[in-house]
């Protein structure tokens, strides 16, 4: 069995005893911030399985969503060569970072262009999920996604509804282009239904991994 406090005896902390701790979407792999964390944080972390870091501002403890609600429920934690730094992946709940974007690291100096030539739709789901998240978030306006979060539910399932039916139309009419468009309409509001009740992609692969 693992010696936890030899593991972490053996962590360089710096001079004011802290170490730096990068934070990782489980899910997805973003990078959604980074923070402090001192010897008495990372030990509350383990023994709570959510993420508490020391603020050197305030010199005090604090915890990730205590009053915002955007909470981070550790799935893994392991540490760098030099035993310096600490990469700890979490299932992020709504926004890591306090300006309300997804992530800290958005803003950008270079930004590599993406290949357009093939498409992975595990990768595109989880680029459309990340966007409703955040419509869902920020309820900008003129959107129709905050459209949908704001009427609720029955909206939402009344939209599931109408999709299904169109597929049904298209299939009957043998028309491909037809299909794949209202399969994509139908995927678009199945994805806002999951957010609404607080389901994520996980949750859907795990049920779909049952009948593999």
């Amino acid at each position: 069995m693992t010696d936890i406090n030899n593991i972490l005896d053996g962590l360089k902390f710096d001079g004011n005893g802290l170490i730096p701790a990068i934070i990782r979407d489980g899910s997805s792999g973003e990078v959604l911030m980074m923070a402090y964390m001192n010897r008495g944080s990372l030990e509350k972390t383990l023994e709570t399985g959510y993420t508490w870091f020391y603020s050197r501002s305030r010199q005090e403890f604090w915890n990730k969503g205590a009053t915002s609600g955007n909470t981070q429920k550790v799935l893994d934690i392991s540490y760098d060569c030099d035993a310096d730094c600490l990469l700890i992946q979490v299932e992020q709940k709504g926004v890591a970072c306090h300006t309300g974007e997804k992530s800290c690291f958005y803003n950008k100096i270079i930004t590599a262009e993406k290949d357009t030539g093939s498409e992975n739709l595990g990768e595109t789901l989880k680029a459309v999920y990340e966007v409703i998240l955040d419509r869902q978030q920020k309820r900008p306006e003129k959107s129709y996604t905050t459209y949908l979060f704001d009427k609720g539910q029955d909206k939402i399932l009344k939209k599931i509804g109408e999709e299904a039916a169109e597929i049904i139309i298209a299939s009957k009419s043998d028309n491909k282009e037809e299909i794949i468009y209202e399969c994509g309409d139908f995927v678009y509001h199945m994805l806002v239904l999951l957010a609404n009740h607080g389901l994520t992609l996980d949750d859907l692969a795990k049920e779909l991994n049952k009948r593999r």
